[in-house]
């Protein structure tokens, strides 16, 4: 099999990591990649928000799939290009992306479909703004409509701080908070059939202890040894099947990897967002931890022939995910650092986000610069695997977060 993979992050490294160790795999190309994708993949400089670069690559090349990693070609349709000329493609069509596209869009097929989420309020107003903030009362929840990298959403206790955010966005969504610990539990689908992944946690503010502002994902992990037994059983029957059969049934059939934001509440689980590709950080806990062969599945899900795949097969290993920033992340990165000490074993893996070689010297490009991942038989020394790897490595002024998946730890330890 022939796999040409859509992106240049973190995700995009994991993913191309996992392809490669499927022995169905004849070539792998990834557009445009990163400095670490290009060790195990052929590396394609093209513009991946015009379709039409994608299409010309993937006919090119004589590809048997695409995999789209990043939500921005999705939400310009590359799907439905890719299918227009009979190439499958593991990504949603342009009307199933807007689920991640408009958080709108999301809440009217919760709606309909009768998955359990906050109560929200879709405001085009500074008077709807004000009036819907003072429905639910701090802390406040606000989200902008549309793709946002990431930074859309605030969750403040400061009213005009939310309402400041609210005005940066033509259309928002303002909703109910929504207490207990947070889950992302993915599902991969082929329009019809949903075959769920194991839960993973994800570290979203920028510091230990959970302060500072909200990032792109500072680290994650996996398995979850608190969380409930059933939570995939429950996600899988109140969430991504509902979720799947209500996208079919609007004639916009969602094939790809639905990413479920949960929170498991004092109510019981409600979904806090969706996303319509793999997560970052997650899926750099995931991936390393699947033994089902990867290409097999998206190629699967691609072609709407999950109904007799069966489910996915893991190892007992743990994961845990550490991102490590550039200095003056999320607000103001600063980048061109050069890199030095990355040394990987058999229990570590330094996945690239925001790197790039200049005279064959690393530097970094970006806010999260590496996503640093480690395994083991527990939580304790997936961890220790992970800060062994990311204390090594050496970016001016680089930050990473010394708490991801610490309490997990100390309580699997407990039990």
């Amino acid at each position: 099999m022939k796999v040409l993979l859509i992106g240049s992050g973190g995700r995009e490294h994991a993913l191309a990591a996992a392809l490669n160790r499927d022995t169905s795999l004849e070539e792998l190309h990834v557009a445009p990649g990163n400095p670490g994708i290009a060790e195990i993949a052929s590396c394609h400089a093209i513009d991946i928000d015009e379709n039409k670069e994608i299409v010309e690559l993937a006919i090119k090349l004589a590809i048997d799939l695409v995999v789209v990693g990043p939500e921005k070609p999705l939400v310009n349709g590359v799907a439905d290009a890719l299918t227009k000329v009979g190439i499958a493609c593991f990504g949603p069509s342009k009307a199933a992306a807007q689920i991640e596209g408009s958080k709108d869009f999301a809440k009217q097929v919760m709606r309909d479909a009768g998955v359990p989420t906050a109560k929200s309020f879709t405001c085009n107003s500074r008077n709807e703004i004000e009036k819907a903030l003072d429905t639910f009362g701090a802390p406040y929840v606000v989200k902008h409509d549309g793709l946002a990298a990431g930074k859309g959403v605030v969750v403040t206790d400061d009213r005009d701080l939310a309402i400041e955010h609210a005005l940066q966005a033509d259309q928002v969504v303002i909703e109910e908070f929504l207490d207990g610990p947070e889950v992302s539990l993915f599902g991969i689908s082929d329009g019809t059939t949903v075959i769920p992944m194991q839960p993973a946690q994800d570290f979203k503010r920028a510091f230990d202890g959970d302060l500072g502002p909200n990032t792109g994902g500072m680290g994650a992990y996996s398995p979850l040894p608190w969380a409930p037994d059933e939570i995939m059983a429950e996600t899988l029957d109140q969430v991504l099947n509902p979720t799947i059969k209500e996208m079919a049934a609007r004639g916009t059939p969602f094939v790809g990897l639905l990413y479920a934001g949960l929170a498991l509440t004092s109510r019981g689980t409600k979904v806090i967002e969706f996303n319509a590709r793999f997560g970052d950080p997650e899926t750099e806990v995931l991936l390393p931890r699947l033994k089902t062969p990867l290409a097999q599945l998206l190629f699967a899900a691609a072609t709407k022939n999950l109904a007799t795949f069966g489910e996915l097969e893991w190892s007992d290993d743990s994961a845990v995910t550490v991102v490590l920033a550039s200095e003056g992340y999320p607000t103001n990165p600063k980048v061109g650092e050069a890199i030095t000490g990355i040394q990987t074993n058999s229990n570590s893996f330094v996945f690239h986000a925001g790197t790039q070689l200049r005279d064959g010297v690393l530097h970094s490009a970006g806010g999260r610069v590496f996503a640093i991942t480690g395994l083991g038989s527990d939580l304790t020394q997936a961890r220790d695997a992970a800060y062994r790897t990311i204390s090594r490595i050496s970016l001016p002024g680089s930050h990473y977060r010394s708490d991801i998946a610490l309490n997990a730890s100390v309580a699997e330890k407990g039990n």
